[in-house]
């Protein structure tokens, strides 16, 4: 993990983990993710947060993942049944 993770940073990762424990995740290419190790990967990209990306990568990730959670996109807001079109 990043040594020092925003706010922000932080709730995605704990909302990512959240749709994993509870079989929502899915990979990119639709399928369920079964693996924790493939789930902490998804959290920490989707944060902004991941040793291996590039700085300005990191931040293009959690602004993409940011709008996502405001437009009620994500699988937990979809599972939760505020969808919002």
């Amino acid at each position: 993990m990043a040594q020092h993770e925003s706010k922000a940073q932080k709730n995605t990762v704990g909302r990512v983990m959240h749709e994993y424990k509870h079989g929502e995740l899915e990979s990119s290419r639709g399928g369920k993710v079964k693996s924790r190790k493939q789930a902490v990967a998804i959290a920490l990209s989707e944060a902004g947060a991941s040793k291996s990306e590039s700085p300005q990568k990191n931040r293009e990730h959690l602004h993409k993942t940011k709008e996502k959670e405001r437009h009620g996109q994500t699988a937990q807001a979809q599972k939760e049944g505020r969808l919002k079109h």
